[in-house]
């Protein structure tokens, strides 16, 4: 069980420490004169996020056998959020924003994925719960976070149509 919770709890700080980037990154943003976009589905993945954490803090508080293999390939994932954290440097948050006249950002994951963060986000949320043997988990939020995605990413979309590529 402590090995569970340890796991669960790093990321829950993980995530806290994410929040705050994006809350700085965002205030930078909007000093330049950024826009907000599609904020109407934001509380929405607050919420998910937030259930899937309660979710995954409730399962390793129960003392599931833990599934290495598993947790390895979210370690991976953890390269992937921070490649895409350091390409994007002040320009990523978690909400829509965009700056006028600022090019889109091509470099990096990007040059092998649209949207390498939500793909990274996807799969972490499908591979915890399996660390945790929770198949079901990951199919319930799993397809939660398609669902969500889908209205965000239409959203994003509409944000950068027209801009620039770097």
């Amino acid at each position: 069980m402590v090995a569970a919770v340890a796991i669960v709890v790093l990321v829950i700080l993980q995530r806290l420490m994410e929040l705050r980037i994006a809350r700085r990154n965002t205030a930078v943003l909007m000093a330049e004169g950024a826009v907000e976009h599609g904020a109407g589905h934001y509380p929405i993945i607050v919420l998910l996020h937030t259930a899937w954490l309660v979710a995954m803090l409730w399962v390793a508080l129960q003392g599931p056998p833990i599934n290495y293999y598993w947790v390895v390939f979210f370690l991976v994932l953890q390269a992937g959020r921070v490649w895409v954290l350091k390409t994007l440097g002040k320009y990523w948050t978690t909400r829509i924003i965009t700056v006028p006249d600022a090019p889109l950002i091509t470099g990096g994951p990007f040059r092998f994925v649209r949207h390498p963060n939500y793909l990274v986000v996807t799969l972490e949320i499908i591979v915890l719960p399996l660390a945790f043997s929770e198949w079901r988990l990951a199919v319930v939020f799993g397809l939660a976070n398609l669902a969500i995605l889908a209205w965000r990413i239409r959203a994003e979309e509409r944000a950068n149509s027209g801009r620039q590529q770097a």
